[in-house]
């Protein structure tokens, strides 16, 4: 006899089906999830951020404290050149909207050379940081790029190790070769640019000369700065 109701011959069709998610339970748990995924990646990405411009920070600075004493010799100097600092205004000349320190060089409590960490934001890839250094007289003590994302094999060649020519710009002024001059030669200046590439240079020479435009405006003040006790 044939048991209609034995569980054995019941078909697939016949089994109980498990309640589906309605459309906004799905929406709601797909915007959990995604919301959870959001902070979880915000978060690496703080993280992130925040080691790695304290690691570019690092880098800037010590790259800065070697290029203080490339451009000035210790036998030229009597005071400490790290702790002789003097605080600058926001400047639209200098292009600093912040703050900055610069760096005094010293010799038998006179002030021999001025040091400013400036920065660009007209390099071809971004910002360009440079230490530009400027004699008592008016002429660069030299300059020297600390940080850049300028292209290798070309822009980066404003670096000391990939080329000289940074430092054909020692001992420029604005009396010589003047004011105009002292630009690439593509702008009418006479300093060469590199070949395909002018807007690195471009954006060396500028600021460097907007350094020493700043220092001719304020030098009076600038070379009667105090030393400070710790450094006499």
């Amino acid at each position: 006899m044939h048991n209609s109701n034995n569980p054995a011959n019941n078909s697939a069709d016949d089994q109980p089906e498990e309640p589906s998610l309605s459309l906004a339970e799905s929406i709601k748990r797909s915007s959990i999830g995604l919301g959870l995924f959001a902070i979880v990646t915000a978060g690496v990405i703080a993280v992130t951020q925040v080691s790695t411009k304290d690691a570019i920070s690092d880098n800037i600075r010590h790259a800065q404290s070697q290029s203080l004493f490339e451009l000035v010799p210790a036998s030229e100097m009597d005071n400490d050149l790290i702790k002789d600092t003097y605080t600058l205004e926001p400047s639209e000349v200098l292009g600093n909207k912040e703050p900055v320190n610069i760096h005094i060089a010293r010799k038998d409590n006179q002030i021999i050379a001025l040091f400013f960490p400036v920065s660009t934001p007209h390099g071809y890839s971004g910002n360009i940081d440079l230490l530009v250094g400027v004699k008592r007289n008016g002429e660069l003590a030299g300059v020297r790029v600390l940080n850049h994302k300028e292209t290798p094999g070309l822009g980066d060649k404003v670096e000391t190790k990939k080329s000289s020519w940074i430092h054909s710009l020692s001992g420029l002024s604005l009396e010589n070769p003047g004011a105009d001059k002292l630009r690439v030669k593509k702008d009418g200046g006479v300093i060469d640019q590199f070949t395909g590439a002018t807007i690195t240079p471009r954006a060396v020479v500028n600021l460097s000369r907007n350094v020493l435009e700043y220092f001719s405006q304020h030098k009076d003040t600038l070379l009667e700065i105090p030393a400070p006790e710790s450094t006499q």
